[in-house]
């Protein structure tokens, strides 16, 4: 427990400490969460989320079943210039494949949603794909997803996404970068989940920050 303790604070200062990250405005690895259940502060928009255990580890986890499409949000109601990050573990089941997503601004905002099916990491705007890049998703590791929104000018704002390993460093520069110019909706952040495999999906590690031009 002291370990992983460490490692989540050495990676947390990697990831508070990138792109200019300001305050901490939210964070929650489920150490002191009770099992079987949602911590209080998180909104649940539909699925059976609870809290699991496993290896002496908690995190939030999504059952395989039924097939469709959930999420929770969490933290503060922020507009821009803010991040958020956090785990992501799923599994295949022979060419069925989960889908899983981080969010900014609720549901209407954006998500950087990891696509294994269509080989794709993907930039949305609510229900909309603004932009996908190649991905190559490998299942049953744990990796981290981190998406940061900032207004880059008068009428203009920057969303970049970035996935790297769990274990492995930040990577400097975004993974994908979408540039809009409609200002974005105020709201919570979210993680968000398909269970396409059958499998459960397992999120953990949330850490929501403001971040500096």
């Amino acid at each position: 427990m002291r370990l992983r303790l460490l490692l989540l604070i050495i990676t947390w200062v990697t990831i508070f400490a990138a792109r200019g990250a300001g305050e901490i405005k939210y964070q929650n690895n489920f150490d002191q969460a009770e099992l079987d259940k949602v911590p209080d502060d998180f909104l649940v928009l539909d699925g059976q989320f609870a809290v699991k255990e496993e290896n002496a580890n908690k995190f939030l986890e999504l059952p395989g079943a039924p097939l469709d499409t959930y999420g929770v949000l969490f933290g503060p109601t922020l507009k821009e210039n803010a991040s958020v990050a956090a785990r992501f573990f799923g599994t295949a089941r022979g060419r069925r494949y989960p889908t899983f997503a981080i969010g900014l601004n609720g549901l209407g905002g954006y998500k950087l949603r990891v696509s294994p099916g269509k080989k794709q990491l993907e930039i949305y705007r609510a229900d909309e794909v603004r932009k996908a890049i190649p991905y190559d998703w490998q299942p049953g590791k744990w990796i981290y997803l981190k998406l940061t929104l900032l207004k880059s000018g008068e009428k203009e704002w920057s969303i970049e996404g970035k996935t790297w390993n769990d274990g492995a460093k930040e990577p400097e520069k975004p993974s994908i970068i979408f540039t809009d110019t409609e200002a974005p909706p105020t709201g919570r952040a979210l993680v968000s989940g398909s269970p396409y495999s059958g499998t459960p999906v397992r999120f953990d590690d949330f850490l929501v920050s403001a971040v500096t031009k």
